[in-house]
């Protein structure tokens, strides 16, 4: 997956971008301050953003700037820094399209359970992340692993992003990492959609971006695999997930103090 790029073999990986695709401008930003501090720091990177937002709370917010075109601003930018690729899908018929472009097909989690929307992702080849439902435990997310296995594909990723706790908030349970590393998959933490606030009466979803330190670091003591983070130069003004973004000018500290705890781990 990590094909071309330098890194420490010993070190977690990311998975970071933007939520969603808005421009080309805003991924070749990303892209490049990511990538960079990566390389230094010897981090496999995936850059991740998602072409189409099909989940969103309100009627009214932006879902995406059409799938062909940010589809194919996703490839740009994978091709342009030689980075692995990954996008949201939503549905069985979107799976075929979107492995066109992208290296990792990523499952929503209000999605795991969608049979024929893991089988036709399975069936792409591609690698499968899925990420645990806000509804399930770490080791209910063994059918997930098994119905993508049954394709022959084996190359799946499970992400850990929090529970349902009350209407309007999520709890990380860090017993789950361990216990979907069990399944013989590589197992990420999700940062920031961890800290989402959902369900807000304003109708869009908000969050508290300054835990992501704190989500990171213990997910690494407690063995994950990988980080997901999700970072925009200003989310104040993103278009989708700004309450929980990280800004992208604080990455780079994160990263270097993240970098030091794996060593010492």
């Amino acid at each position: 997956m990590f094909k071309g790029q330098s890194y420490d073999e010993k070190n977690f990986f990311l998975v970071a971008g933007p939520c969603v695709i808005e421009s080309e401008e805003l991924l070749l930003e990303v892209a490049t301050k990511v990538s960079a501090i990566c390389k230094d720091l010897g981090i496999p990177y995936i850059f991740k953003s998602s072409y189409r937002k099909a989940n969103r709370t309100s009627a009214s917010s932006f879902t995406g700037l059409g799938d062909d075109m940010g589809l194919g601003l996703l490839k740009k930018t994978g091709q342009a820094f030689s980075l692995p690729t990954t996008t949201d899908i939503h549905a069985h018929d979107e799976a075929a399209h979107a492995a066109e472009y992208a290296d990792v097909l990523q499952i929503p989690a209000f999605l795991c359970r969608q049979t024929d929307l893991l089988v036709a992702a399975g069936e792409t080849g591609k690698v499968i992340n899925v990420k645990k439902g806000q509804f399930l435990s770490g080791p209910s997310m063994k059918f997930a692993v098994e119905k993508i296995r049954n394709t022959g594909n084996n190359k799946v990723i499970l992400t850990e992003r929090g529970t349902t706790f009350g209407y309007q908030d999520l709890v990380v349970d860090y017993r789950n990492i361990p216990w979907m590393k069990e399944h013989g998959v590589p197992v990420v933490m999700d940062c920031t959609h961890s800290l989402q606030q959902p369900n807000q009466t304003s109708g869009v979803t908000g969050g508290n971006p300054a835990m992501i330190g704190t989500i990171a670091k213990a997910a690494l003591a407690a063995g994950a695999d990988g980080l997901f983070i999700e970072t925009h130069p200003n989310p104040a003004v993103a278009l989708s997930d700004g309450a929980n973004m990280l800004q992208l000018d604080q990455l780079e500290s994160l990263l270097r103090q993240l970098v030091k705890l794996r060593k010492a781990l």
